[in-house]
Formats: C-alpha cells, structure tokens, sequence
C-alpha cells in the first residue's frame, strides 16, 4: 500500500482506553513544555551566555511552534497513537518508520535518567545524606506504578504535576515583579532591568557561546511534541490537539521568555551556575522564608512529570513497533486496563541504567543523558518535518486529502525548521562536552542497521506498509 493509497477516512482502532479528556490533554500540553531542561538546565546555559539566554530560547520557541504545526497538521491528517513513526513509515518508508519509532524510544529511555538524575539532586536539597542513586530508584518504582493502572491515572497524576508547574512559575515571576517594582526583600536593593544588560551586556561571551547553548535549550523543549503520542487515546482529538498546539505560543513566552527575563531582571547572571535551579538559588536570595524549598518541591514535580510522561510514551511507541513486526510481538499486548504493560516493564528495566549511572557518576550523568536525548529527540523533530513536506506534497498534487489543521505557510516553515535544526547538530559536534551523544548516536545507527537487516530477512513483507492489527489480551 503506497501513501497515496492509505484510506485516510479509517483511523484503525489500536484497543486503547480513550481516557484522557480535554483538561488532561491541555494540562499535558503545557506541562510539556515546562521541564527539567528549564528548571535545572538553565543555571548552565545562563552561565555560558547570560541575558541573551533568554533569546536563544525565544528562537528555539519560534522553531518548536513550526514543529508542532507541522505535526498537528499531520495529526488532524490521521490521529494515531506512536504518530512520528507512522508518519515517517507512511510518508519515507518503513525504514525510516522502524528508525524514529526506536530512537523516540529511546529518547525517553534516556529523558527518564535525566529526570531521575535531577529528581535524585533536588531530594539532596532537604535530605543530603541520602545516596543519589536511592531516591532515583524509589521515584522510577512509584512512577512504574502509576503507569501500569491506567491510562486515566497517567492522565490525573500528569494533570496535578503540570498544575503545580504552572501555578508556581506564575507565582514566581510575579513575585519577581513585585521584588522589581516595589523593591522588597533582600533582593530588592540590586534588583532592576538594567541588570539584563549593565554586566558585560546582553551577550557578555560573545554572540557564539550563545549559539552553542542552543542544544541544551532545545533539550528544554522536549516532550512538547507528547501531545501526538495521546492522538490515540484522547476522547476528542480533532478538538483537543489544535488546541494545545495553538496555546504553545503563549506557553513559551510566559514560561520560558517570562520567568527567565524575571529571573535574571531580579538576580545578575552572573551569580549562576551549572548544577543548580536558577530558580531555587533566585528565591533564595529574595529570602522570602521557605521559598527556596518550595522552589526545589516544585523543581522535585516537573522532574518526575517528564519521567511519568517518558514511560507513558515508551509503552505506546513498542507498541506501534510491535504492531508493524518490527518489535517482539510482546509488546503489541495490552493488560486487562489496557496499557501496554510488558513494553512499559521493559522500558523502566531500561531506565534503571540511569539509577547505576547515579551511583558510578553522580556528577556527570545529567550531562551525558541529556546529550543523548537531545540527539535522539532533534532525530524525531526532523522526521517530523520531512514528513509533513512529504504529505504536503503529496495534497498538492492532489494525492491525499487536506488536513483540518493546516500548517500556517504550508511546507516553508519546516523547511526553515529542518535547516535549524541541522545547525544545532553541528553546533553538538562542535562542542567536546556534548559530542558524546554523536558517539551514542553512531553506535544506535549501527545496532538499528543491524536491527532491520535481521527483521527483513525474517520477514521480507516488511519492505511495505502492513496493515496494523494490534493484539489486546485481558
């Protein structure tokens, strides 16, 4: 079946739960976009670029919104749940399809070290006598959990965190107004606008060591695309998705270029520095009491939400893989509450390296997983975008039908977005302290050619476009 030819009108029905409703979907959405990658990452990228952090994030923002409406278009296209691979088996060939399914796979395998990593550091805040690598294991445990229930505790438990995300950094930047305006607190005698610019400037380094914070601030956005992984299991995704999608915008500039303009309006850059919360160490310094732990408590929720949301998204896509032959049968299966429980159970045994990673190199396993991540996650963006070229092509030419959703430009801002993309891996391969991942990432093309050869002299059909069946037990 060639892509021309995929019936469009009949969505198969993939035997999830459609639990999640409108409020749990929007909440994902936001909550998505507000992570570890801001909480903890931004200390380091503010101190390699200072002030002009916050427009390395803003542009990087611009590029995730023609991300996602490239993907939304796609989505409003033909809703399924593990979309990216679907996609790129659809639109590229199946090839391309077995690579984005395992690599966004992986991505959150090694997001899920990240977020235990950090969580496991924040627990140090209150409690540092507690080995990093314990407090890793009993969040990967209690998240594990949760995640074999249902999909609608995933739903409710993903709600509350993103809630508490987003209660807190509107607190925090109008706390930090306040502190700005009216001048009170202890930081109220050094804190002014003036401080985005009046040490070294807004690009204190240089306008290149901003460029190259460019891949760690595009590790903050990861999990903003998750709201294609619940294509399959939203109540009404025609309504729900361009929703989330169009309220991106304003997430980024409130969450991301808002509270970091607060931040560094209130606190000089300089003052930060890789392997702490800029917020935590920002409202320490106000010395409003308690803030800084509660600062570090709401640091604690956006780690463990990105976790709780990896394993969610690492059960469907071995799923979507398993449904197209081109991972153990196994993992097609789901329990009697219908979750993809065995290919969840494997993903957390996975995910489990990250706690080893904690005991062997607690100081360096937040910047290796990141790296890796990043990596595996700026794979997944690009086949997102060439496939949207593909489909785009192909309505064009009067193949397949329009999206409801389409994207605002048609095929030029993927264009534009794929192009930028290409200049973060560079700036990756150029940076020693993440070149890393490029080593991990030539590894995983090997292991995945290896992968394929075998599939397909196993199974030579695998050259076309199955239909999908899945297999539900329970």
């Amino acid at each position: 079946m060639t892509s021309a030819q995929v019936d469009t009108e009949n969505v198969p029905e993939e035997g999830y739960e459609r639990g999640l409703g409108s409020r749990q979907v929007q909440m994902i959405a936001i909550g998505g976009a507000i992570g570890v990658g801001l909480f903890m990452g931004a200390g380091a990228n503010i101190a390699k670029a200072g002030p002009s952090i916050i427009l390395m994030y803003a542009l990087a923002g611009v590029v995730i919104f023609f991300i996602m409406r490239a993907l939304g278009e796609l989505l409003l296209y033909r809703p399924v749940s593990g979309s990216f691979a679907e996609y790129a088996r659809e639109f590229l060939g199946p090839f391309f399809g077995f690579v984005t399914g395992w690599t966004y796979w992986l991505m959150w395998v090694v997001t899920g070290m990240a977020e235990l990593t950090a969580a496991a550091i924040y627990i140090h805040f209150w409690f540092p006598e507690i080995p990093q690598w314990v407090s890793a294991l009993v969040f990967l445990v209690v998240l594990f959990g949760v995640n074999l229930i249902s999909v609608k505790i995933f739903g409710e438990v993903e709600f509350w965190f993103s809630m508490i995300k987003v209660t807190a950094i509107i607190g925090m930047i109008v706390i930090g107004l306040g502190v700005l305006t009216l001048g009170f607190s202890d930081a109220g005698d050094t804190a002014a606008v003036s401080n985005l610019w009046s040490h070294d400037g807004f690009f204190p380094n240089g306008i290149g060591s901003s460029l190259m914070t460019l891949q760690g601030v595009m590790f903050a956005y990861l999990a903003v695309e998750l709201v294609g992984v619940t294509a399959g299991e939203s109540e009404n995704p025609e309504k729900t998705l361009p929703k989330a999608i169009n309220t991106l915008p304003w997430r980024i500039i409130v969450f991301y270029v808002g509270a970091l303009l607060v931040i560094l309006s209130v606190v000089k850059w300089t003052e930060f520095s890789a392997g702490e919360s800029p917020f935590v160490h920002a409202f320490g310094k106000i010395g409003i009491p308690l803030a800084a732990g509660i600062v570090n408590f709401v640091v604690l929720t956006a780690a463990l939400s990105s976790c709780n949301s990896g394993m969610y998204s690492t059960g469907r896509m071995l799923r979507g893989l398993a449904a197209n032959s081109e991972a153990p049968r196994a993992f097609g299966k789901l329990n009697a509450r219908k979750t993809p429980a065995v290919g969840i159970t494997v993903s957390v045994a996975l995910m489990g390296i990250g706690v080893v990673l904690n005991y062997v190199v607690p100081e360096k396993a937040f910047l290796y997983v990141t790296s890796v991540a990043t990596a595996a996650g700026i794979w997944t963006w690009m086949m997102i975008l060439v496939s949207h070229i593909r489909y785009r092509a192909a309505v064009d030419a009067g193949r397949l039908r329009a999206s409801s959703f389409p994207a605002p430009g048609g095929a030029l801002f993927s264009w534009v977005a794929l192009l930028f993309l290409i200049g973060v891996t560079c700036m990756i391969a150029y940076d020693k302290d993440a070149r890393i991942c490029l080593y991990v990432a030539a590894g995983w093309a090997v292991a995945l050619g290896v992968g394929w050869a075998v599939l397909k002299s196993r199974n030579p059909q695998l050259t076309e476009r199955p239909d999908v069946e899945f297999e539900k037990v329970g």
